[in-house]
Parts: C-alpha cells; structure tokens; sequence
C-alpha cells in the first residue's frame, strides 16, 4: 500500500515553509509515495513543486492541486493546472475541476473552526445525479485542530448517507506536521493514487496527535493563515487590471 499526504501548505499561501523546504522535508523526513501542495487559491506553488520534484529524482511523486473557497466552504481541487475561480458556488466549483480534469475533495468537513464544507451541503450533493457535481472523496482524517473535531462524525455520516471514497491529510503549515495525517492506496504513483480514489479504494489515517511547535511560530503561522485568501484575491484582482 502506498502512502499519501494530499493537503499540504507552503509560503505561497499560509504555510510557512518554502516549497524547496516541503520537498527536502518530505524526501528526508517522511515514508510518503506521494504529496499534494495545496495551496490557497493557487494552483503555482504546486506546479513548482511537481517540476521540481521530477528535475531533482526525488523519490516521491507531487500532485498539483489548490485550496478553493467556495460560498459553501473550502474544496481540495487535485491533479489541476489552472486556479478555479474562488468565491462561486460549490457545485460551479465542482463542475470546473472536473471539467479540467481534475479531483475534488472536501476537506476537514462538518468543521466550524474554518470555512468547510456542511452536512446540509454534502446531503444536497449526494441526491444529485448530475455527472460531474459532486466530490470524489471527503476527508475522514485531516490532523489539524479543525479537522480533528469533526473526523468521527463525518466518518459516520460517510458511512450512512454519502458513501465517498475516504482520505486523511496532515492539512500541515508547518514542516513539523506533514504526514501526520495520511492516505493509504493501491500501488505507489500519482497515477495509482487517483485510480483507487476512483474506485473507492483508500483509507485515511492520523497520528493521535500533531507534533507541538513553537508558541510564537504557531501564532505567526495563525495570523498568516487568516490573510491567505484575502490576500489571493487582491492579487487576482490586480492580474485582470
């Protein structure tokens, strides 16, 4: 079984490491197969890291992917080359990742301490027959604060009424935490990775708990989070001058 981090942040969004730090982290410091960068609205600090990670032989494989915010809540968008636009809709928002191509996962779901994804929504979801509107999975093992709170119940209600393929993530922003939540699947590759999501065929799981970082670090990494997306859509503001 493979390994897998599918919701990780670098400096191009809230993290606070580089994407050169991420890749020498992972390569060194962790047995994941594969990673996803997601950063906020911006699908650039995952292409790099892709690019990178193949010019550089690293053993594991980088999954581009972005951090959407929807009016609903925040959507995982995966193997993307181009930004979905932000503040739509969530069904919009899911038809555009498909449309490219992509993969479309609800992060740290049912989650009231950041913008997630409701049951009312995930319910509205699940009763549409609309090829395309839709998630492909939901996280059922997102090791931050956030995702930590809500796991079992969203697990449960997985269970009964949406019947999702399921993952874990670290959700990390700081090198301390990736891998700390994570996706096991069928095979090693990106490519393996996103037939089992297609089949329904990964399992997610989380440490106990996160490694602690420092005080001042984690209130830095907080205060930096919080401007990420306002900060994302003043820059795309300034793009379509």
């Amino acid at each position: 079984m493979g390994k897998a981090d599918l919701h990780l942040h670098s400096r191009a969004s809230d993290g606070l490491a580089s994407i050169e730090q991420l890749l020498e982290y992972v390569e060194h410091c962790t047995d994941l197969d594969v990673i996803a960068v997601t950063d906020h609205e911006d699908v650039r600090g995952g292409l790099r890291a892709q690019e990178l990670a193949a010019r550089r032989g690293y053993r594991f494989e980088v999954i581009p992917g972005a951090e959407v915010t929807t009016l609903q809540g925040h959507v995982l968008a995966l193997f993307i080359e181009r930004d979905p636009p932000s503040f739509r809709g969530v069904e919009f928002t899911l038809g555009m990742i498909h449309d490219a191509g992509g993969l479309a996962i609800a992060p740290h779901p049912l989650s009231w301490l950041t913008r997630s994804i409701g049951e009312r929504t995930l319910n509205t979801l699940a009763e549409r027959s609309e090829a395309g509107v839709g998630f492909d999975a939901i996280e059922v093992a997102n090791a931050s604060p956030a995702g930590r709170r809500t796991a079992q119940r969203a697990a449960r209600l997985n269970a009964e009424r949406w019947g999702l393929a399921t993952v874990g993530s670290s959700d990390a922003h700081h090198l301390e935490h990736v891998g700390a939540g994570w996706t096991e699947f069928p095979g090693r590759s990106a490519a393996d990775l996103r037939a089992a999501l297609l089949s329904g065929t990964t399992r997610g799981a989380m440490l106990p708990a996160a490694k602690a970082v420092p005080a001042g670090r984690a209130a830095l990494g907080l205060a930096w989070g919080y401007t990420a997306t306002p900060r994302k859509a003043l820059q795309m503001a300034r793009r379509w001058r």
